[in-house]
């Protein structure tokens, strides 16, 4: 039976997610990839126990995790029910629906019947009562905002959420999705979008600026940009990397010379800062204070370890910042 480092809260950082009451951790562990029924189970396991052990509190879902879709939320039920059910009050676990979940005209998008749906459907597998934040996982202009934003603060009021967030939406969306959750009294606190060197839609779109000025938090995901913003493809594509055995998130034709060059020259700056390119990539999204935590992925417990070394990581110099966009071409 597991039991918890009872140091585990001694090293992370808990920060409040924009002007809300709710801490999370620096780091927060994604349940994206690696948590699926392609996976070995014990080994979820001990990600998990990773990940709590060194205050990692935070593990973020969605529905359709897996593959195959729901299988990322049954195999953290488990873990739940056989392993962590006595820390769950410890424990922030979130869940989304938006993306094609079931087959038919009610599994897709961000109507009341599919978001309410799809949420009793994540809490039969998670086997919870509720979710600690339930995100509408994109935009669906096809829907009235309002409709969509009233499920969210439905799912709150029924107490099978505690808080609700947004995920993927600009800035001009989001403003507005923010007063209509207002005005229904219900308590949006938090943004998820894919952030990082290479991606900084956020920053383009509106979104960042938007939830600064709202007191939303953001929670980043992808901050190493599927794998690019490591040393995994510093000396070519490996066999068994996520570009030759999946491609859906990664394509081969996405690692142009002029990238990998990209990719060696951060390199390079990481290691004059004496850390890996991964860690130098997630201090760079956390830099700011804008971004409440960033969300890693892992398929080995070593790997939480080596990204919790960004604790430590120096601040950036200025000179530090302006080679990195000098690098990206920004």
């Amino acid at each position: 039976m597991y039991q918890a480092n009872e140091a585990r809260y001694s090293a992370m950082p808990y920060g409040r997610c924009g002007t809300s009451g709710l801490k999370l951790p620096t780091v927060s562990l994604g349940f994206w990839h690696n948590f699926g029924d392609t996976g070995v189970y014990e080994t979820m396991r001990q990600l998990c126990f990773t990940a709590f052990d060194n205050g990692i509190t935070h593990f973020d879902l969605a529905n359709n995790y897996g593959p195959a879709p729901g299988s990322a939320e049954r195999n953290l039920g488990r873990i739940l029910r056989e392993d962590l059910r006595a820390y769950r009050d410890e424990l922030i676990i979130s869940t989304k629906a938006g993306y094609t979940m079931w087959d038919g005209p009610y599994g897709d998008g961000g109507s009341r019947k599919y978001l309410l749906a799809s949420l009793d459907q994540s809490l039969q597998r998670l086997g919870l009562d509720y979710v600690d934040i339930f995100y509408h996982h994109r935009m669906t202009p096809e829907t009235p905002l309002e409709e969509t934003m009233s499920a969210l603060a439905q799912a709150v009021r029924s107490g099978k959420a505690l808080y609700a967030g947004l995920s993927n939406y600009d800035g001009p969306t989001m403003q507005q999705a923010a007063a209509i959750l207002d005005e229904l009294h219900c308590p949006f606190i938090i943004n998820q979008n894919r952030y990082s060197i290479f991606d900084r839609t956020i920053e383009r779109n509106g979104l960042k600026q938007a939830a600064r000025q709202a007191g939303k938090g953001i929670i980043a995901f992808s901050p190493l940009a599927q794998g690019l913003l490591t040393d995994r493809y510093l000396h070519g594509i490996p066999a068994d990397s996520r570009v030759m055995t999946d491609g859906r998130f990664l394509r081969k034709e996405q690692l142009t010379d002029e990238k990998l060059a990209c990719i060696a020259a951060l390199n390079e700056l990481a290691a004059r800062r004496g850390e890996s390119l991964a860690q130098m990539a997630l201090k760079w999204v956390l830099k700011d204070g804008d971004v409440t935590s960033v969300l890693i992925g892992a398929s080995r417990p070593q790997q939480i370890l080596e990204n919790l070394k960004v604790l430590q990581s120096a601040p950036f110099t200025q000179e530090e910042l302006d080679a990195i966009d000098r690098i990206c071409g920004v």
